[in-house]
């Protein structure tokens, strides 16, 4: 039997490397099966709130500039009903332009969905939105029936 003998050099430095390659690689397979899952998510009750709304009109203030600007928000037991602005003059409408578009797009899918939660916006709307979404999610926290803890 003529076996050749062969002696493999292994430096420590690729051993090294190698080892941390392939723990960042099995790192990032993890990762992405975690966020990729096919696993269907708990979904929130159509309305924002589980118990309810007390009927009535609610309001929340937006101080722009010196000037107050009010959301409106009318609810039933159940269900938001409308959404609208008030105090909205000429001048609010010159320095704020997007204020009306952006509350109709809102509102449209706050009554669709019950919900001020899973929103879509126009990028060059966004604080706007987002302005004006936390004016209606403050109205429908006045709202919000309260819960019977007995």
């Amino acid at each position: 039997m003529s076996a050749k003998t062969k002696i493999v050099v292994l430096k420590m430095k690729e051993l090294i490397y190698t080892a941390i390659f392939a723990g960042l690689a099995i790192l990032l397979i993890v990762l992405f099966l975690t966020m990729f899952k096919s696993g269907k998510k708990e979904e929130a009750p159509a309305s924002a709130n589980a118990a309810g709304y007390t009927p009535g009109v609610y309001t929340a203030s937006l101080a722009l500039n010196s000037q107050n600007l009010d959301v409106e928000v009318i609810v039933d037991k159940d269900a938001i009903q409308s959404i609208r602005l008030l105090n909205l003059d000429e001048s609010m409408t010159t320095m704020y332009p997007l204020m009306e578009p952006t509350l109709e797009s809102l509102s449209t899918q706050i009554l669709e969905k019950q919900s001020t939660q899973d929103i879509t916006y126009a990028e060059n709307t966004k604080y706007t939105a987002y302005v004006l979404l936390q004016a209606v999610q403050n109205a429908l926290d006045k709202a919000a029936a309260p819960v019977d803890t007995r």
